[in-house]
């Protein structure tokens, strides 16, 4: 999972960009790029891009070479290739035509496949082990089928067809933000709009011809509206599933649904556990459906506490996703909230750490228990989800140290069984520690007394949209995955070292 956004409109977009990249950061800790884009002085593409935190990669005087008023941004989250890798890092640029740079969130199924067939139908080597270049070459060789570099204007219907090619041939999920030189900046969402894409709007000043300010259009799209209304961006709207957008250099937009749209099935660990608590995702607030899913798990552990067979003294969250869920489930269950694991904020959100030793020492160095609330107590530990069951042993252990009587862990995602072939890193299902085991064997394997997951109707339920993916649950991926064997195999020996 990545962030994205692409600025179009302002004098200096780069420094908008940088800013944003900040909302986005809990999306992707590996590396950080920017890329820019001016006709002006020094005309041409701008890019710089590093390992590590938005902070760490940029700096004022970093961000003033980068110069424009079209610029892409990106946060990783490394899935495939070496994390360390700097050649993986988006944004990726080619020359020809016209000159095109390009990000996106998420990954494609049959990127392999693709590889080859690049190879041996058009004789190209890819430079890095990053599914964007296999993107942003399809998207160049079908402009070119169109005659695209001969013509000195790129016309909408053009960037149609060939998005509509990309999409024909790309199975997964992803969004994509990316700009043409001289042209303008066009994004789009994969058929199935797995992965979340957001469209905002504002006036902004601008000098015309003459040097006279002048007002004009300003246009951001973005993952996540925590963006748009940190910059002052007006919210137009969700890309829909398999959605173009496209602004010219002259702030024109012009949006269309492609053919190969399918009916959207989001991704619902958006909402569960990815997406920034402040967003609001096809039009569902993330905060409001986390806030359900908390009342949503109250009420099944409600008959259990009744019945004497968990005796919860205190709610516990495990910072800091969870926390909203476990307000609610507390006061769901009419039990005192306590926050006794107290974060070191400069730690990185441990999921999305690339190995299980790091994922092991982040929850050491970044929970410390207050033993003084927790000894001699019956802790109800309240957690967005158990994906390889690493942080979620290491937090019962931790509580146990402390004191703890009986420790109960509940989830407020159902168990994930199944591999994500869309951008998130479980890929495969010996990793899971619910594959083969029910809820009592994952308690013994975890140290807890008790394991209890929110179920997938109470998901379906607090989320509230009619269709989503939830194939990490149930299996039921919404693109082929024929391909999704060889993938998984291959992205094990090239993932994240």
């Amino acid at each position: 999972m990545c962030g994205v956004v692409g600025i179009i409109g302002p004098e200096e977009a780069a420094k908008e960009v940088f800013l944003g990249l900040f909302t986005l950061q809990h999306r992707g800790q590996d590396a950080a790029g920017i890329l820019s884009y001016s006709d002006g002085e020094g005309p041409g593409f701008h890019l710089y891009k590093e390992n590590g935190l938005v902070e760490a990669v940029f700096n004022e005087e970093i961000v003033n070479r980068l110069p424009g008023r079209m610029a892409v941004g990106h946060t990783r989250y490394s899935t495939v290739g070496r994390s360390d890798n700097t050649r993986d890092i988006q944004p990726l640029v080619l020359n020809y035509p016209y000159g095109i740079g390009m990000a996106h969130n998420g990954n494609l199924v049959n990127y392999y496949e693709l590889v080859e067939k690049l190879r041996r139908e058009r004789s190209r080597m890819p430079l890095t082990n990053n599914d964007l270049e296999v993107l942003e070459n399809l998207f160049a060789d079908a402009l070119l089928e169109q005659g695209a570099g001969n013509e000195k204007k790129l016309r909408f219907d053009q960037i149609q067809n060939a998005v509509n090619k990309v999409m024909h041939e790309a199975t997964g999920g992803y969004s994509v933000v990316a700009m043409v030189a001289g042209q303008g900046m066009f994004a789009f969402r994969d058929p199935k709009g797995i992965r979340p894409l957001i469209l905002g709007r504002r006036e902004t000043m601008v000098k015309d011809a003459t040097g006279a300010l002048v007002k004009k259009d300003a246009y951001c799209v973005t993952s996540e509206s925590i963006l748009l209304s940190f910059l002052g961006y007006e919210i137009v709207g969700d890309l829909k599933a398999g959605e173009l957008v496209f602004i010219d250099n002259d702030g024109n937009m012009e949006r269309k649904v492609l053919p190969n749209a399918k009916v959207g099935t989001p991704c619902m660990f958006e909402w569960v556990y990815f997406a920034g608590a402040e967003s609001v995702l096809e039009e569902r607030p993330v905060y409001n459906a986390r806030l359900a899913l908390g009342k949503g798990l109250g009420r099944k552990v409600r008959p259990l506490i009744e019945s004497g067979e968990m005796k919860p003294d205190i709610v516990v969250p495990v910072p800091e996703t969870s926390r909203i869920a476990a307000i609610a489930m507390a006061e769901e269950l009419n039990l005192p909230y306590r926050e006794v694991l107290i974060k070191n904020r400069y730690i990185q959100r441990s999921f999305i750490l690339n190995t299980p030793e790091k994922r092991a020492k982040a929850v050491d160095l970044k929970l410390n228990p207050v033993k003084s609330e927790i000894e001699g107590k019956n802790v109800l530990l309240v957690d967005d989800s158990i994906v390889r069951g690493t942080t979620s042993k290491r937090l019962v252990d931790l509580v146990r140290r402390a004191g703890a009587k009986e420790v109960y862990f509940v989830s407020t995602c159902s168990p994930i069984r199944h591999p994500c072939y869309y951008g998130v890193d479980f890929p495969s299902p010996e990793e899971l520690i619910a594959t083969g085991r029910d809820e009592p064997q994952i308690a013994q394997a975890l140290n807890a007394d008790k394991v209890i997951y929110l179920d997938q109707e109470a998901i379906r339920e607090a989320i509230g949209l009619p269709s989503m993916c939830m194939a990490c649950l149930d299996g039921k991926y919404p693109t082929d995955v024929s391909a999704g064997l060889a993938f998984r195999e291959k992205r094990k020996g090239q993932r994240t070292l």
